[in-house]
């Protein structure tokens, strides 16, 4: 039932969002040189590496790790960078990792390719067996701020007590952390 949930939502918000998707292209096209979509190697289900789309929030020349281990995230931004990631706008692109199955709304984030201790620890304990979410109990319990065994845990919560109804609370309180811009570091 969550696979259809998440399949039909998806392919419902993409229909709703089709002119913001545009908008947010031809702005990330017209500000900075370089493609509009970034594709990060990610860490799914069972380890599974896979292209998860965003839009480019910053410079092509950036490195690709997690943006805390970065000495100075801003200087690599756009110069729309910090506003799509403040509004979140920069991950409507991961509705297409929904549609093809890579992800589900709801699941802990997928790492990247290169946080092995985040993947160690999430393997550890058994996370690695749910699809990641563009959002997710340690998303609306920290975000950003988080330090991975926190996260870990509170992944490993959402784990144990999954449900619709929980699902749906995370969706809820995503949006409402969105709106308010909280736990967002850049």
């Amino acid at each position: 039932m969550k696979r259809l949930f998440d399949f039909f939502l998806a392919l419902f918000a993409l229909l709703i969002l089709l002119i913001p998707l545009v908008l947010v292209a031809v702005i990330v096209k017209l500000t900075s040189s370089g493609p509009i979509v970034y594709w990060s190697d990610r860490v799914g289900r069972h380890n599974k590496i896979f292209r998860m789309p965003k839009f480019r929030t910053m410079r092509v020349d950036t490195p690709a790790v997690a943006t805390h281990l970065l000495s100075d995230p801003k200087q690599f931004l756009t110069p729309v960078g910090s506003f799509l990631r403040k509004s979140s706008l920069d991950e409507l692109p991961q509705l297409w990792s929904i549609v093809k199955g890579d992800m589900s709304f709801v699941g802990p984030r997928p790492a990247l390719f290169n946080q092995d201790d985040l993947v160690a620890l999430r393997t550890q304990c058994g996370v690695d067996k749910v699809l990641p979410g563009l959002t997710g109990w340690a998303q609306i319990n920290g975000r950003d701020e988080l330090p991975i065994p926190d996260k870990v845990k509170l992944d490993v919560d959402y784990v144990l007590r999954q449900s619709f109804g929980l699902d749906l609370k995370i969706l809820f309180l995503t949006f409402l952390k969105v709106v308010r811009r909280d736990g967002v570091t850049h």
